[in-house]
């Protein structure tokens, strides 16, 4: 034992030589992020130069000297082991995929380089490993019955790490509750951890994601497809109720152009029809917030399109049917629009008669914020008014797809005067800047009004065209009036292109 001792403690000085420059080498090459891994090996360095210099001052045929030795020289070749697997999986196996190896991976070889040390310090020692393992038959079989789920873990995490079905920070599902949707934050040997969408940690064993088919919403691409269900009546045809929620789905924060959303008719249900609304996005973490977004908007979109949407339940109204009290709320109404609509310029030239039809044929519609209410280039013909809240007119910009605002419409302004009069194309895009209430007056309607009173169109194409001039003279910084001779010029033309929109 003694000659042990003397061959361990000569060649110590070529050991300490290699671990330093081991080290040395994973300082100048480790990236900056990842020298703290240099703390292990450089302190088991140390604690073997502790271990040295203590056995100085032990005497030379104590018990402890001989323990101290085979300490030191296990600290030594523990620290060669990690300084040479940090040198190969992180420096050159690491720069050569561009990423660091999985945890797995690492733990496992620096476990067998560990035990490598720990058979060499135990032959050193006079110990046979050999024979601690075949002294007892039946403590191997407990040890290997233990072990079972372990190892079960551990080559399901190994499988993972070959199979790669999913990385870290990847959007995963492992069974079918939703409860079981989250993001990986960490592969280990034993489990996989996940943060689920409720922030919830949940730590998973590896031979369970292994038994467990694996939805993953990050692979191939981050692109992933959410889905909602409606259900709207029978008696309504599917492809209108199909636009309808297609043209809510426009400008919805989190949803994807491309590829475009769609509605397929799902099933018939006892309350009506369920419509199956596909769309994607890769906001994935938000995924309860763009569904509930969507969900906003179909309901506005059918209460403007007057869509019931049928539930299971059924409830029985009972009141008295005042038709006194129903005329009166619907005068109320209708005085209220007149007021309103009174309150255009070129509108309120309309005889007191004229006005009240107009108010009365003219329709409520809601938006919610940020949804799209006419498109440049368009040729619908509604006039709308601002009853409640605000919009944003919007022009796109050159050589891009974002949208320059020019104006903000609050309540009581107007737009779109001029594709009711003359049936002209949108000249700019508007949005709900805010959730709001427009009166609708359609051309249909201006036009019995314009019929029943020819002088009238002479009336209201003279307040646009003053209008208009007005509006350019202020663009242009021009301080006196309008000129006469331009309002009666553009008067002249928008009479001419008037007559020739409404044919009379």
């Amino acid at each position: 034992m003694d000659a042990i001792i003397e061959q361990a403690l000569s060649g110590e000085s070529a050991g300490v030589v290699v671990a330093f420059v081991l080290s040395l080498a994973l300082r100048l090459l480790l990236p900056a992020h990842g020298r703290k891994l240099l703390r292990q090996p450089v302190g088991l360095l140390i604690a073997h130069l502790v271990a040295v210099g203590v056995l100085w001052f032990v005497p030379g045929h104590s018990p402890l000297r001989r323990m101290l030795v085979v300490l030191a020289l296990a600290l030594l070749l523990a620290s060669i082991g990690r300084s040479l697997v940090l040198l190969v999986l992180d420096v050159a196996v690491g720069r050569r995929l561009h990423r660091p190896p999985p945890k797995i991976i690492r733990d496992l070889t620096q476990g067998v380089v560990y035990a490598i040390v720990l058979l060499i310090a135990l032959r050193q020692a006079g110990i046979d490993p050999s024979s601690l393992l075949t002294t007892s038959a039946l403590l191997t079989a407990v040890i290997g019955l233990s072990l079972q789920e372990t190892l079960g873990n551990l080559f399901a995490g190994l499988a993972i790490q070959l199979q790669r079905p999913f990385d870290v920070g990847d959007w995963i599902q492992f069974e079918e509750d939703d409860k079981r949707i989250g993001h990986v934050v960490e592969i280990n040997w034993r489990a996989t951890t996940v943060l689920t969408l409720d922030e919830v940690e949940l730590v998973v064993p590896n031979a369970v994601l292994a038994k467990s088919p694996i939805k993953n919403f990050s692979k191939p691409s981050p692109r992933a497809r959410l889905s909602v269900f409606v259900v709207a009546p029978s008696d309504l045809h599917p492809r209108r109720v199909q636009e309808v929620i297609l043209a809510a789905l426009d400008g919805v924060d989190g949803v994807l152009v491309d590829p475009p959303p769609s509605v397929v008719t799902q099933d018939f249900v006892a309350d009506g029809v369920q419509y199956w609304v596909r769309f994607w996005t890769e906001q994935f973490h938000l995924r309860d917030r763009i569904q509930g977004a969507v969900r906003d908007r179909i309901w506005y979109a059918f209460r403007r399109a007057a869509v019931s949407m049928p539930y299971a339940t059924r409830t029985v109204h009972l009141r008295h049917d005042d038709e006194d009290a129903r005329a009166k709320e619907a005068d109320a109404a209708a005085r209220r629009r007149e007021q309103v609509i009174s309150a255009v310029d070129f509108l309120n030239v309309l005889p007191a008669g004229e006005l009240g039809r107009v108010a009365k044929e003219a329709r409520l519609r809601q938006f919610l914020a940020g949804e799209l209410i006419v498109r440049q280039g368009d040729r619908s013909t509604d006039f709308f008014i601002v009853d409640h809240g605000e919009v944003r007119v919007v022009v796109p910009e050159a050589d891009s797809n974002a949208e320059h605002e020019v104006a903000r419409l609050g309540e009581g302004k107007f737009f779109g005067e001029m594709a009711l009069m003359t049936g002209e194309p949108r000249t700019a895009t508007v949005r709900a800047a805010s959730d709001c209430e427009l009166l609708v007056i359609g051309s249909d309607t201006f036009k019995r009004s314009l019929e029943s009173s020819p002088d009238l169109l002479e009336r209201v194409s003279h307040v646009l065209a003053e209008r208009q001039a007005v509006l350019e003279a202020k663009a242009s910084a021009r301080a006196e009036e309008a000129n006469k001779d331009v309002v009666a010029e553009r008067e002249n033309q928008l009479l001419r292109r008037i007559r020739g929109f409404f044919s009379l």
